[in-house]
């Protein structure tokens, strides 16, 4: 029998693995970079990673078996985090390059990034560099009320994150959105909560102190639900 490990990091050929097991390790999580199917079985949670195309993504978890391993972890109440292209996998179907089917874990799309603002202006596309995340309800209420018990409880509103996309989600259920940014004049989802999924259309992991918070929250949850 192999050895439970607190996460297990989604080795499917598309992924900032490593990145995303130091911030780990950083946290004190004990992280694998794995495919086989027990290893992610076993863990406390799941890191759904992503870096490259969609479709990509989408043949290579397929042809392994993996989307259907997911699809059992979300099933077993396991926690998943999902970060990036990771994130965007999530939805029904994605618009990049063509209609491309997803997990179908959360209903919603995946849509370009507008590379024109209503006015005309030209910006660039991917978005890369960093931006706020923000929950657009917390500006009328003072804070973030609705961060509280996720893994943004210890972030503050409109801190800065990493990113690097050019597409981004779009929930059928604005329920699940947890925080918004702006790019140009369009206000997109970067991070959603639906049950024990998690996803961050940033990178938290390359987001210095700011998103070290995310991990450490992360830690403090698998070791409660351990104890």
């Amino acid at each position: 029998m192999k050895k439970r490990c607190d996460v297990a990091i989604v080795d499917y050929g598309l992924g900032n693995l490593f990145s995303v097991q130091n911030a780990c390790k950083k946290v004190g999580l004990e992280a694998v970079i794995t495919s086989q199917k027990d290893v992610i079985h076993a863990a406390s949670c799941v890191i759904l990673p992503g870096v490259g195309a969609f479709a990509d993504a989408m043949a290579a978890l397929t042809s392994s078996g993996l989307d259907q391993v997911l699809g059992e972890i979300v099933v077993d109440g396991k926690t998943l985090f999902c970060l990036c292209l990771g994130m965007q996998l999530l939805m029904s179907e994605s618009q990049e390059f063509g209609r491309h089917k997803g997990l179908n874990i959360i209903e919603g799309e995946v849509l370009p990034l507008r590379a024109l603002t209503d006015a005309g202006v030209r910006i660039k596309v991917p978005h890369v560099g960093w931006n706020g995340i923000f929950d657009p309800d917390a500006d009328k209420k003072g804070s973030p009320q609705k961060w509280q018990g996720t893994l943004l409880e210890d972030v503050q509103n409109h801190e800065p994150m990493y990113f690097v996309h050019s597409y981004c989600v779009v929930p059928r259920d604005k329920r699940v959105v947890l925080a918004e940014t702006i790019y140009g004049d369009q206000q997109f989802c970067s991070v959603l909560q639906y049950g024990n999924i998690f996803g961050c259309q940033c990178h938290p992991e390359k987001s210095a102190a700011a998103g070290l918070k995310i991990y450490e929250k992360l830690a403090q949850k698998i070791r409660k639900a351990n104890a």
